[in-house]
């Protein structure tokens, strides 16, 4: 039996693999939300770059009385990706899971307009949205095309094989974990499609909303280039 979630609370997890450069900006768009019933997990995945002594830093800094709750777990071997970011779905206490990459960084609007969403619309389970392309520091005014908005257009998408919702930027409840476990690491490089596809496979509605509420950030050692060389978004 599951335990009971903390209503209203939202568990941001944050998988970090050699994000030294980017990973503080993450974070502090954490820190900062207008949302402030959240924890942050941060799961280091074994990091070699320095990330590792750079969170620590970031932790000590900014947890304790007054302050975001945060927890940061180190990994011992790396695990990938999928791995990293089921381990702090494990721990997340909260009624809701939102989903951080350590390269990227949030609206600090973001945890409040997702949780409110989903707060509204019960029937709702996961809920991602637009997000802005960050090139250089620079926020871009090209948007994504490949996202799809509304659940019978987001539903036909995954039907037909397609992807159209972006991990990084979703928030789902607690309770769909509880049930259906979090990414599974058959499909290497595809994990947060196959992610969003069990979710919908078995009931889960799931919609997009149509602010940019994500800043994704395009460089050269980004997780996406690695298996969509050719990508941007």
């Amino acid at each position: 039996m599951a335990l009971a979630r903390v209503k209203g609370m939202v568990s941001v997890v944050v998988p970090v693999h050699n994000r030294k450069r980017y990973v503080v900006e993450c974070l502090e768009s954490l820190r900062t939300q207008t949302y402030r019933n959240i924890e942050i997990i941060i799961v280091d995945d074994a990091s070699t770059d320095g990330a590792t002594q750079v969170v620590r830093g970031w932790v000590k800094k900014n947890s304790g009385a007054g302050q975001a709750k945060v927890r940061l777990v180190l990994l011992s071997r790396n695990v990938g990706y999928a791995g990293a970011l089921t381990t702090g779905m494990y721990l997340a206490r909260g009624e809701f899971i939102a989903i951080q990459d350590a390269d990227d960084y949030s609206h600090r609007e973001r945890m409040r307009r997702q949780a409110e969403f989903l707060q509204s619309r019960k029937s709702v389970g996961m809920v991602g949205s637009s997000y802005s392309l960050v090139r250089s520091g620079k926020v871009l005014q090209q948007r994504p095309g490949w996202l799809r908005y509304r659940w019978n257009n987001i539903k036909r998408a995954y039907k037909a094989g397609g992807h159209c919702v972006s991990l990084g930027t979703v928030m789902f409840r607690g309770q769909i974990f509880d049930r259906l476990g979090g990414l599974r690491r058959r499909l290497e490089g595809a994990e947060d499609y196959d992610f969003i596809a069990n979710c919908i496979k078995h009931g889960v509605l799931v919609e997009n909303l149509r602010e940019p509420l994500y800043y994704y950030r395009l460089h050269r050692s980004q997780r996406s280039r690695l298996y969509y060389p050719r990508s941007i978004s």
